[in-house]
């Protein structure tokens, strides 16, 4: 049985990995040396960082209750635990639906690898998936959900599947004036169509970032840089919309902290992690405003 095939057949149970797999890498902003580990956990954990180069290896768990910054990408802090840069790792443990994992940090921020979710895919499917017996939770969404300030536009419709549609705008960037990508999730598209999409940025912008020594551990090993008209990356993008799909890629990540899985079309319009995160919120008082009826 393939992999994927394997995963569609146990749709319905909670995951886990069946074994420990890790990685090092560099931390995008900090330019820390981090060593990360996939740690399987029991039903019901859900996913929990664990900062394990501090005294106690104090916990967080993956909640947007614990956003606590969204300087271009974001911060989840509980005490002394903080961890930098989880959307990538969480969209990729989301893309592939995982339930219960506990992920170790030697370090403060997530590797950035590449720039997508390949480096911890690979770590996924190097552990393997392991099937529990409690049931996945799902929560349907049944009327419109919505966050909109200025420009920036999301909303949750209700659907049958979960979907993400995403409408890129940067009116001041030939390159990247508007682009759109949705995406209805299934584990094997999400490896394919998202998966390998890269984080991005205008060279305008970043250039004073790194002179400040903001990003430590940016290069055009990890980032899609675009100046004018042009992909500075001597390889280009992978897909002509790949920055529309990366935004796709981070808007998973940022909606898997409200903790649910959800069947909804979430509908976005220039949203970035501070949105999304107020976005999952939003979901998160919807669901226990509903609870409490």
């Amino acid at each position: 049985m393939s992999f994927f095939r394997e995963m569609s057949s146990s749709r319905d149970k909670q995951r886990t990995l069946k074994k420990e797999s890790s990685m090092s890498g560099t931390g995008l902003f900090t330019g820390s040396k981090v060593h990360m580990r996939f740690c399987p956990a029991p039903e019901n954990t859900g996913i929990v960082f664990k900062r394990t180069d501090l005294s106690g290896a104090p916990t967080c768990p993956a909640f947007v209750d614990h956003v606590i910054d969204t300087p271009r990408c974001t911060i989840l802090g509980k005490g002394e635990c903080t961890i930098q840069s989880v959307e990538h790792v969480l969209a990729a443990i989301a893309g592939y639906g995982i339930d219960n994992l506990v992920i170790e940090l030697q370090g403060p921020e997530v590797p950035i690898g590449d720039g997508s979710a390949v480096p911890f895919i690979q770590m996924i499917e190097e552990a393997g998936i392991a099937y529990l017996n409690a049931k996945k939770k799902w929560h349907r969404i049944t009327s419109p959900i919505y966050w909109t300030q200025g420009d920036v536009h999301l909303v949750a419709l209700p659907y049958d599947e979960f979907r993400v549609s995403y409408t890129l705008n940067y009116p001041n960037s030939k390159l990247l004036r508007s682009q759109f990508y949705t995406f209805v999730h299934n584990e094997e598209h999400f490896k394919k169509e998202i998966a390998k999409c890269r984080t991005f940025s205008l060279y305008e912008e970043i250039v004073p970032l790194i002179e400040k020594s903001q990003i430590k551990g940016g290069s055009l090993e990890n980032a899609l840089v675009i100046k004018d008209d042009a992909i500075l990356n001597p390889e280009g993008a992978y897909f002509y919309d790949e920055m529309a799909r990366h935004k796709v890629l981070d808007l998973i990540g940022d909606l898997s902290l409200t903790g649910m899985l959800i069947k909804a079309h979430v509908i976005a319009l220039r949203s970035g992690h501070a949105s999304n995160a107020a976005f999952a919120k939003e979901i998160v008082d919807h669901f226990n405003a509903e609870a409490c009826v």
